[in-house]
């Protein structure tokens, strides 16, 4: 019978878990591409929603325009509310409206947004009346077509029927 010395096992131990340790090290980290990322196709163009069911009787509710280009998504939401929640200085009779910009990801038929609200020049939102941060929605694509799309909000399940009013072609550029 050998003798096993504990001192081979444990410098073979060490040099085994320093190869497992540098596989997954070279393996699982990527760098992002400073290019943009094709999107999906049926999604590029100017969106617009014209109205909500029943909108003549909601306190509150907000109209969204979206722009996707590439993997890039840029929106703006109307809001609406007819009872004051917030300052009178920002309150504007109660018509307002929020701009954001991000990237999106088409994952089965959820739309994955990370973005951030953003001023109306495109600049990021740090403070001021009404959102600022980070603008995360979650949609699930209800149904498709060449000039229409309806989105389902994971936070809200009313539709967002949008209707297409301008195609645009996915050229994809540089992100910064």
């Amino acid at each position: 019978m050998a003798i096993i010395s504990t001192k081979n096992i444990s410098s073979k131990t060490y040099l085994l878990a320093f190869a497992i340790g540098m596989f997954f090290f070279f393996t699982a980290c990527k760098f992002n591409s400073d290019m943009q990322g094709e999107g999906a196709s049926f999604l590029q163009g100017e969106w617009i929603q014209d109205s909500i069911p029943g909108q003549s009787q909601m306190l509150q509710y907000t109209l969204a325009e979206f722009k996707f280009t590439c993997d890039s998504v840029y929106a703006t939401m109307h809001v609406n509310n007819k009872v004051q929640t917030i300052p009178d200085s920002c309150y504007k009779n109660g018509a307002w409206t929020e701009h954001a910009k991000g990237i999106y990801v088409l994952r089965g038929d959820s739309i994955i947004v990370d973005g951030i609200y953003t001023k109306e020049n495109g600049k990021q939102k740090i403070s001021g009346c009404y959102l600022s941060g980070q603008y995360i929605p979650r949609f699930k694509v209800v149904y498709h077509s060449t000039d229409s799309v309806v989105l389902e909000s994971r936070f809200d399940q009313r539709p967002i029927v949008l209707r297409k009013t301008k195609d645009i072609t996915c050229v994809p550029k540089k992100r910064y």
